[in-house]
């Protein structure tokens, strides 16, 4: 069953959104050369105490941290460690979320560390940051879920990458529901396999977490022995983007967006919806 929202309650999980845009902008300026991943999870535990907030994914499943960084091979669910120190080069992949009064937020952002990053790097980047964006700009009333995999994946598809050969779109992980849970109803993939058909359509109060992640190379991954990082399989670096979105009758608000969405929305020729904290 796919929980829908009433507008209060999305008003609430932008509150929760807010906490987590700004655990971002604190990490991404931290996020520099000689910086453990430990230390990142540290910023990221003072802006949640600042905010009255709570994290979500501290203890889920057992996960020792308040946030995931994923270096370079790491897909997803990196463990914030002392033994990992940031380097000039590096590119990191934070993943964090907030709950505020039992509501959730969720979402993710790829940065560079320092300097001099191999143009492909940049182009990853961009790449799959943009397929999100196209996949938001897909969550419109009537529309299917189907629609958000279509629009993320023809966006990949469709970007030429340096040396040939295609970037590879992860098939283990995708994007799901979200709300008084961190992940809920319906699982979101970032490609089209049609035996899912088409999935719901997308109605009002249809809250998403939509998150590509997107390799170099393989569209393959492993878990390593801590049972929670996973890497591609042929060790080629990779890119994660996520926001928390919800429809409302005035089209998608981007939950975890400082702005709600409206200047990258705008360049897909949607409006977002109106802030309801504004």
């Amino acid at each position: 069953m796919v929980q829908i929202k009433t507008p209060e309650q999305i008003a609430k999980m932008r509150e929760a959104g807010l906490v987590v845009a700004a655990i971002h902008a604190a990490t991404r300026e931290a996020a520099v050369p000689g910086a453990s991943t430990r230390d990142l999870d540290e910023v990221a535990r003072k802006v949640l105490a600042e905010h009255n907030a709570k994290p979500n994914f501290l203890g889920y499943g057992g996960f020792p941290a308040t946030i995931c960084t994923s270096v370079n091979e790491v897909v997803v669910h990196g463990i914030p460690s002392d033994e990992v120190v940031l380097k000039d080069g590096d590119i990191i992949s934070i993943d964090c979320g907030a709950i505020i009064d039992g509501w959730h937020g969720d979402a993710a952002y790829t940065a560079f560390v320092g300097s001099g990053h191999a143009p492909e790097l940049i182009e990853l980047s961009r790449v799959t940051e943009e397929s999100m964006w196209a996949g938001i700009a897909a969550m419109k009333l009537g529309n299917r879920l189907v629609d958000i995999s279509r629009a993320i994946e023809t966006y990949i598809r469709r970007q030429p990458r340096a040396g040939g050969g295609r970037y590879g779109i992860i098939e283990d992980y995708g994007g799901h529901g979200i709300g008084t849970e961190m992940h809920m109803d319906p699982h979101l993939l970032n490609y089209v396999e049609r035996k899912r058909g088409k999935g719901p359509k997308l109605v009002p109060g249809f809250c998403l977490a939509i998150e590509p992640m997107v390799s170099l190379g393989t569209p393959r991954t492993e878990v390593l022995a801590d049972d929670w990082t996973v890497i591609t399989t042929d060790g080629t670096w990779s890119s994660h983007w996520e926001h928390s979105v919800a429809l409302t009758e005035a089209g998608p608000l981007v939950l975890t967006s400082p702005d709600g969405g409206l200047a990258k929305l705008a360049e897909h020729g949607v409006t977002a919806a109106p802030d309801p904290l504004a």
